[in-house]
């Protein structure tokens, strides 16, 4: 199997795997004053060292969680308890944004959408306007998981800071693909996810800047400073941890996909007519692409992939299954005829040129053949 689906899970690294299987072994409760719960302990507070150290933060503003999706939550719901004004997010945020934030309005706070220009660059004078009045919270991701888009997220803390208004951003996708600097960005909130940088499932982490008030989701403990009760998933954890540090020696490389990449998009745009990348011209993540194939759609072609042995993705892996096309992907304007046209590629460290080449040549065969064919790899036109 050929894998282009790492931004909805990346492979364990081998050291995380180890890490995690010695982890295992040590069964004390880190809650624990015995040696069996201090050892489990060290290794937590190991982990959070290393996760604080990825991303430019002090240990004591980490918080683990259950994953991206958890952290979204901590951080939007806690910082709006209880609370009355305005949030607002992007319209190409993750589901788990676009959902928690949009369900604010059941807590009498006004919400507000800023969609990113068709090249996919969010335009931060359009976030500053929408900041009034009365905002509380902005919600905007790093790095778009669907077609890669970068947003400007120091420019934006700017505004937002200065309207007093706390700012969250999902750097799940960003972390371990680009650099990332809590301090540089001046971001109040951020949250992270384990398995999209090679670490396990079931692991995440929230950024609380020190100082930022944040309501507790869940009560019944005094883990993570009382912001998560529950008892720590050790294991999960310790393999954050390392997933976190081997991020940080291998940027680098992360990086470095960009090349292929782009030796993907030009291989396909070459053999291909009525295809175009999406988000093409902006600041995108180096292992991202998401290509528009006129006319087809893009889970038929999904299916016909796998059936070749590749796997890539038609969006969030958190809407797959449904029938209406990715909102983040509408947010740029597309036509929903269009919209669902668009198959996403998404690269690791561990994708190799020869992959590449493979790819290219499978994905030109299957479009030639799917537009000789029609049926039931048409799109239907919207009226």
């Amino acid at each position: 199997m050929i894998y282009l689906d790492n931004n909805a899970s990346t492979k364990m690294d081998p050291e995380v795997e180890a890490a995690m299987r010695e982890a295992s072994g040590f069964y004390g409760n880190p809650s624990s004053v015995h040696g069996e719960g201090r050892r489990a302990r060290r290794m937590i507070e190991e982990a959070r060292d290393e996760t604080a150290r990825l991303i430019g933060a002090s240990p004591e503003e980490i918080f683990f969680t259950s994953g991206g999706t958890e952290a979204n939550a901590m951080a939007i719901f806690g910082a709006t308890a209880g609370r009355r004004g305005r949030a607002v997010r992007s319209g190409a945020e993750h589901p788990s944004v676009r959902e928690t934030v949009d369900s604010l309005c059941s807590q009498g706070i006004q919400t507000a959408v800023v969609n990113p220009e068709p090249s996919g660059v969010l335009d931060p004078a359009r976030v500053e306007e929408a900041l009034a009045p009365a905002a509380l919270l902005v919600s905007v991701m790093a790095a778009n998981n669907e077609y890669g888009g970068l947003f400007p997220i120091p420019r934006l803390a700017a505004a937002i800071h200065g309207c007093g208004a706390l700012f969250h951003t999902d750097a799940v996708q960003a972390a371990g693909r680009i650099p990332i600097d809590v301090e540089a960005w001046d971001v109040d909130l951020l949250s992270l996810s384990a398995h999209k940088f090679h670490g396990p499932k079931g692991a995440g982490a929230l950024y609380v800047r020190k100082g930022v008030p944040l309501q507790a989701r869940t009560a019944g403990g005094g883990q993570e400073k009382k912001l998560r009760a529950g008892t720590e998933n050790t294991a999960g954890i310790v393999g954050l941890g390392v997933a976190a540090r081997l991020a940080c020696q291998r940027l680098d490389e992360a990086i470095g996909i960009a090349s292929l990449r782009d030796r993907l998009e030009k291989g396909i745009l070459e053999r291909l007519e009525r295809a175009r990348v999406v988000g093409w011209g902006a600041p995108r993540l180096p292992n991202t692409s998401a290509l528009l194939f006129e006319g087809l759609s893009g889970e038929a072609l999904l299916a016909r992939l796998d059936l070749e042995g590749v796997a890539v993705s038609v969006g969030s892996a958190c809407s797959s299954g449904t029938l209406t096309p990715s909102p983040a992907i509408l947010s740029l304007g597309l036509p929903p005829s269009e919209a669902k046209s668009v198959v996403r590629f998404s690269l690791s460290r561990l994708t190799t040129q020869e992959v590449i080449d493979s790819v290219i040549e499978i994905v030109a065969r299957v479009v030639g053949e799917a537009r000789q064919l029609g049926g039931p790899s048409s799109v239907r036109r919207e009226a």
